[in-house]
């Protein structure tokens, strides 16, 4: 699949907003056909068929962009396993048990 460069999928992204925002879509057939040709595009860059999906793929290939992007978070099983293998292992510690108190009456 051709990937959109991240410079041109923020821009799409930011011209769908903008042009919502803006209440486009009960605007003059111009603005409303802008806002198609938008979301027709952003559909076709990331390879989705219906705008609300487009968004979130766009949003998911721009890494950092938001605030809510978890993408930095998610890693793959082959990763996580090799750090765990390639760190070494703490000795386990053990705590010394606290000694029983006995109270004088």
């Amino acid at each position: 699949m051709l990937m959109a460069h991240p410079a041109v999928l923020k821009d799409l992204i930011a011209q769908y907003e903008a042009l919502t925002l803006l209440g486009a879509e009960a605007s003059t057939p111009q603005a409303r056909q802008r806002l198609a040709d938008i979301s027709y595009t952003l559909c076709v860059a990331t390879g989705t068929k219906d705008v609300d999906m487009a968004l979130i793929a766009g949003r998911h290939r721009l890494s950092g962009a938001r605030p809510e992007d978890d993408s930095l978070l998610q890693t793959s099983l082959p990763q996580a396993s090799a750090l765990q293998t390639s760190l070494p292992q703490a000795p386990a510690l053990q705590a010394p048990l606290p000694a029983e108190r006995t109270s004088a009456v």
